[in-house]
């Protein structure tokens, strides 16, 4: 009994990764997540309201790191109502279909400096594509601040159909603005 507990130990020890990248815990009072996309030739950003990050990063073992990004796609607003009535709606983000969005990390890579990107998937109204998000990263002790942008087709997940599935008055390519800071945790 001794040795095969001995052995298990050894096996766990050995298929374990050699190291373990630290775990960040969202401050989510300075913290935004939205978009903005040019409508009728105007800057249209929307806010979520509702999301959560699991973040294991370290910069000096990106292999090890990883990061899931939930987000109610029904929390989103912005300056105008009637607007974020229709952008949850059918022809939008179909939040009663499909409430939640996600951005799966599947690695990251630095580029130089401060500036890294997160290579992932976006799973949004039951359609996954690929996503890259460049990032800038400043670490303060125990304090990261993150600041990136993404772009996307918003015709890739089936964002805006009838009316709204032509770039007029609704561009195709969104920007997804992250603002993120968060301690270790």
């Amino acid at each position: 009994m001794k040795s095969a507990l001995i052995a298990a130990t050894a096996l766990g020890l050995l298929i374990a990764p050699a190291s373990a990248a630290q775990s960040w815990k969202v401050d989510a009072a300075k913290s935004k997540l939205g978009f903005t996309v040019s409508w009728g030739g105007q800057p249209f950003t929307g806010m979520f309201r509702s999301w959560t990050a699991d973040i294991d990063f370290d910069p000096n073992d990106l292999a090890h790191s990883r990061a899931t990004v939930n987000v109610n796609v029904g929390s989103e607003a912005s300056d105008d109502s009637e607007t974020d009535g229709g952008v949850k709606g059918a022809e939008g983000f179909a939040v009663s279909q499909f409430p939640t969005a996600v951005f799966k990390v599947s690695g990251f890579t630095h580029k130089s400096g401060d500036a890294y990107a997160a290579q992932g998937t976006l799973s949004l109204k039951g359609m996954s594509r690929p996503v890259t998000l460049p990032f800038t990263l400043t670490l303060s002790g125990n304090t990261a601040h993150v600041v990136g942008k993404a772009q996307v087709m918003r015709t890739d997940f089936h964002v805006g159909t009838g009316e709204w599935e032509k770039p007029d008055p609704v561009a195709h390519e969104v920007t997804v603005n992250v603002d993120l800071t968060a301690t270790k945790g």
